[in-house]
Parts: structure tokens; sequence; C-alpha cells
């Protein structure tokens, strides 16, 4: 694929790049809306990657070319580069541009050809790899040597800011800083993390991720107003973010919501966030115990949870989670902001075929689109190829 960014960047226009950068997919194994609650997450980077080939210009101009979605390339002047312009995709890398420029980098023009093998609207941070891929080439072009946590930081400013997704700091520091072979526990309040090893294959299990095909648009509003009640939440309980709720101090908190809020989904989406941050935390030592299998029904829980008290599943994704824990899968739960989108699910290696088939013929007899699914292996974060 490094080949084929460099040829479309030369197809495109006229001579070869400076460089081709890559920044992966991701999937999250716990920890689903807590990121931009202040809370834990868990996610690996996918060996599905943006490549971004890239050199610089000198007459303030934006030049953006995707090999994936037909069409000539976007010609941008960077003084006009504003929020809220329907740029369609070209929108996450002109963004990043938007953000460098924001912060006082010295960030010029460039011509920029991405080509992608992570699938869209899958639920696994296509936008993220995106936004990463185009902040490291420019990050390493003019100089900047950004940290890790800084370039991630401006790549959700342009996310949240210029394309008016809330999203939280999960996906772009996944993509960003995770490693191969490990999961990336992150303290989203103040960027902290350890790579914690993952290493299925050595315990005999395998990570599937079903991609439902059902298209998830999170900038429609839904996701922002589960962010909205987080943070109406937090607001009635007294605290900066509902990280400061303690899981023993639950069914209080609840208690004192129920005296001052009269709405129900303020309360159910605290309880999420509060038990999903839990969740966290008991995987993360479940994993440095070597109890691998024992995450499993975390998983399922976490994914009941997302179902029923935050409310971003949807009939696919649940047919998924109950037909493979049905075929004995040790877990499964949807990944990624929810609408839509995949799941995970964890499978002994020998159960692999028969879980995936018997999820695939669910879907068949459901009359559903056949899923794709697919082996997730923790690999790794954004780097020059």
């Amino acid at each position: 694929m490094t080949g084929d960014a460099r040829e479309g960047f030369r197809a495109v226009y006229g001579a070869g790049p400076e460089g081709v950068w890559a920044a992966p997919g991701r999937v999250n194994l716990i920890g689903e809306h807590t990121d931009y609650n202040d809370g834990f997450v868990m996610p690996f980077a996918l060996p599905h990657t943006v490549h971004a080939a890239a050199a610089r210009r000198t007459d303030g101009i934006l030049r953006l070319h995707s090999g994936d979605v037909p069409g000539a390339a976007y010609q941008l002047p960077l003084d006009a580069l504003a929020p809220g312009a329907d740029g369609g995709w070209a929108a996450y890398p002109a963004g990043v541009v938007w953000a460098l420029r924001e912060a006082g980098l010295p960030v010029g023009g460039a011509d920029i050809h991405v080509t992608s093998t992570v699938p869209t609207g899958a639920g696994l941070s296509s936008s993220a790899a995106l936004e990463v891929a185009t902040g490291l080439a420019l990050s390493e072009l003019y100089g900047l040597d950004l940290p890790r946590d800084r370039l991630a930081r401006l790549c959700q400013r342009a996310e949240n800011e210029f394309v008016g997704m809330p999203c939280g700091i999960m996906d772009q520091m996944a993509s960003a800083c995770c490693t191969e072979g490990h999961v990336l526990h992150l303290d989203a309040r103040d960027l902290t993390r350890r790579q914690v090893p993952f290493d299925l294959a050595a315990s005999g299990l395998r990570m599937l991720v079903v991609d439902t095909r059902v298209k998830h648009t999170l900038a429609d509003g839904a996701y922002a107003g589960r962010r909205r009640a987080c943070e109406a939440g937090a607001a009635a309980l007294g605290v900066p973010s509902l990280r400061q709720v303690a899981y023993e101090e639950l069914d209080t908190a609840l208690s004192r919501l129920d005296a001052r809020l009269d709405d129900p989904q303020v309360r159910d989406c605290v309880r999420h966030v509060v038990t999903e941050n839990r969740r966290v935390e008991e995987v993360v030592a479940l994993l440095d115990a070597g109890e691998v299998r024992a995450v499993g029904p975390l998983l399922s829980a976490g994914h009941a949870s997302l179902r029923d008290d935050f409310r971003v599943s949807c009939a696919e994704l649940d047919l998924v989670v109950d037909t493979a824990l049905g075929a004995g899968a040790l877990g499964a739960r949807m990944t990624g902001g929810g609408f839509g989108g995949s799941a995970v699910v964890l499978v002994e290696e020998s159960a692999t075929e028969k879980v995936g088939a018997a999820v695939t013929s669910a879907f068949e007899a459901a009359g559903h689109l056949a899923p794709q699914l697919f082996e997730a292996v923790p690999s790794a974060g954004a780097q020059r190829l």
C-alpha cells in the first residue's frame, strides 16, 4: 500500500512525495463513551491503516486527494480554512491543518494523497486515522517534532471544532500511540497511559471484528445528545466530570440525581459511565494477572450497559453479540460510538470458524446484509514508512 500511495501521489501531482506516513484504525476492547467524561479506555490499533503521501508547498495552498473517493483533488487556500465548511472526507485533513495553524505552529501548504484500508462508517476510527496520518506528516515535514499526545489533541480539536463532531480523545490517542502486541490503557483526564501486553494467540484466543455494515453518522446529533446527558449528570452532581463519581458511591449518586432531575436518560447515562470505568479497571487487573479468558464476561456486561443504559446499540449489533455468545464465544460487545458499526468477539481459537459462521447465518436469516468478519491483531500506531 505504501507503493500505491506513492504512485497515486505521482499520478495526481506529477512528482513524487517527500514521504509516506501511516496511521491505523482501532477497536476498543472496553471503555466506551468514557473518554469525554475524563474516564478510562482500552483501545488497540488494527493492522488497517490510512497512508498519507505528502510534500510541502510554498504558495499557501493545500491540495487533498483520495485514492478511494472519486473526484479531483481539493484545492484550498490556507487562509480560507474555517470550521463548518462542508468538505466531505477532506474536512478531516483540512481541519488538522487548520488546528495546527490555530495553535501557532509554522505549517504551510502541502500536497497530500491518501489511501486507506480502514473500513469507513464501521466504528473503527477511520476519521482519526486520517487525521493522525495527516498530522504526523505535517509535523515531520515542517520540523514540528510534536509529542504524540499533543498531536492527538490537535487532531481531536480538528474533529471537534472544524468538522463539528464532539468526540473524546480516545480515537486519536489510539491511532497515534498504540504499540504492536499491546492494548493501550489510557486515562483520558491527563493522558497518562500504559501499554498492557495483549497476546491473544499465546493464550489460544482470537478477537474477531464483525462489521455489521450498518453505517453510523455520529455527527447527526445522537452522539452529541449522549454527551450532553453526561454533562448534565455531572452538573447536577456538582462534579467537573463523571470520572469523579466513584463506583462505590454510584447508588448514592443516582439517588441524588433522582432528587434533582426528572430525566431517566441522564440517570442511565451516568450509570453506564461509572460502571464502564469500573469494567476497565477490572479488565486491566485481569490482563495483568494473565487471566485473558476472564475478560469475556466483562465485554458482554459492557455491551448490556451500552444497549440498555446508554442506548447506543442497534438490532444488528445485538444480533452479533447474542449469536456469538450462543455459539460459544467468551464475550462480545459493540465497539465504537454505536448506532451501527462493529462488534468485537473474544473466542477460543478452535471456535473461531463456528462462531463466525453462526453470526453470518443469523444475519442471512434476519435479512440483513452479510457482515464482514476479520481478526483483530494488536498493531503498531502511527509511523513514517
